[in-house]
């Protein structure tokens, strides 16, 4: 079936605004059937569940759900999918469970090239339990962070490695499958920081190799919340900070007080929409890859459009030219600020902001402060016309 478009757009009340969203890195639009799940099942008898009367059933029967689609998104298992309010929030809690297992001599691992949320929580844990911090570097010419960068730095003292699966202002997607291979012949454990390569391309954990992987779901038309996919025999070693009545099982020790049963079930309607992105057949598990494909395919074609004509304008710095990235162009243009360039775009309605957007490490190492530069990104709904309008925007700056 056809990638279409139209079909897309209609789903997409805020696509009726007139505006060119270009902040997809920063979060994406919508569709109505997301918010419709949600309204849904605020209104549905609900309660904390116990599996006795038809609220609790409800509740129980939309965390359920919430698992396995996350499952069928990941090719995860359902068993190790926790629920958490954000990305950084679960990394923290996670930092701190995980540094409970370390000792001093230990080593980890983080990139300047990550988000600073898959960076500051292990750098606070490490120096608290006296745990050594070491910095792999991504190449500042190409935006590259090559495999070596990090298997240089293993040894028999490594105890975890935080890495992105592609950078959120740089777009570069590192090697994930190559250093995990690196990463498990020291016994260490692979923490991915997934939230911008999810949005783009079917993921297959058990493929990747990664022992976390992490998403954010209003990345990709979701709530915002998040989720972390954790190999079930890792979890089983894990003791982590909890109220004393709560339960000890598996996942759900790991989720602290109740549960936002409509945001889940946001959730799980986000991943429906992906699965039915593009009309396929099959399980929902292969029609979300089906789509997924089909989506990365069509964002490829139009990012390939937006960088030739972006950086064929005069006065253009482009930062990163990874060989594998998600649709995504950092820049700036000469003479002009990025918060100035932001202002005058949103003032033709289109929406692509500046900044470093938390990937402070990266900005920093670019020469670029922690003011950042101009952010333009895709999204399965963006359309040549947006980019036309963003090119046409830039050349009244350029001139």
């Amino acid at each position: 079936m056809a990638y279409d478009l139209k079909k897309i757009h209609d789903d997409f009340p805020a696509l009726a605004s007139g505006l060119a969203f270009f902040d997809g890195p920063g979060g994406s639009q919508v569709p109505i059937q997301v918010a419709q799940a949600i309204s849904e099942a605020m209104i549905r008898p609900i309660s904390n569940r116990n599996v006795i009367t038809l609220s609790e059933r409800n509740a129980d029967e939309i965390v359920i759900k919430f698992r396995q689609a996350v499952a069928d998104l990941l090719n995860a298992n359902p068993t190790g999918v926790i629920y958490g309010r954000s990305w950084t929030q679960m990394t923290y809690d996670f930092s701190r469970t995980l540094a409970k297992t370390w000792t001093v001599g230990d080593e980890i691992i983080v990139t300047n090239l990550d988000h600073d949320s898959n960076i500051r929580p292990w750098v606070q844990a490490a120096e608290a339990a006296g745990v050594t911090i070491r910095w792999a570097k991504f190449d500042l010419a190409t935006g590259e962070l090559p495999t070596s960068s990090i298997s240089e730095l293993l040894n028999d003292k490594t105890r975890l490695v935080a890495v992105t699966g592609a950078a959120n202002t740089l777009g570069t997607r590192p090697d994930i499958r190559a250093i995990a291979h690196e990463v498990h012949k020291f016994d260490a454990l692979l923490y991915v920081d997934g939230v911008h390569l999810t949005p783009h391309t079917p993921i297959d954990i058990q493929e990747l190799g990664a022992d976390f992987y992490g998403i954010s779901f209003y990345k990709f038309f979701g709530p915002h919340c998040s989720a972390l996919a954790v190999k079930p025999e890792i979890l089983k070693t894990l003791e982590n900070d909890k109220l004393l009545p709560s339960t000890s099982l598996f996942p759900e020790r790991f989720e602290l007080g109740t549960l936002p049963y409509e945001l889940m079930a946001g959730c799980t309607a986000s991943i429906d929409y992906i699965s039915n992105l593009v009309e396929g057949t099959g399980h929902r598990r292969q029609r979300i890859v089906h789509s997924m494909s089909q989506a990365e395919e069509y964002e490829s074609e139009l990012f390939g459009y937006m960088e030739s004509e972006i950086e064929a304008l005069p006065g253009i710095t482009l930062y990163g030219h990874a060989q594998k990235r998600t649709p995504t162009l950092y820049f700036n243009i000469k003479g002009v600020e990025g918060a100035d360039v932001y202002q005058h775009l949103a003032g033709l309605k289109i929406n692509a902001p500046a900044h470093n957007f938390y990937a402070l490490e990266a900005s920093r190492a670019l020469g670029l402060g922690d003011t950042g530069a101009v952010r333009a990104g895709l999204a399965p709904y963006s359309t040549t016309d947006d980019v036309d309008r963003l090119v046409a925007g830039l050349r009244q700056l350029t001139k």
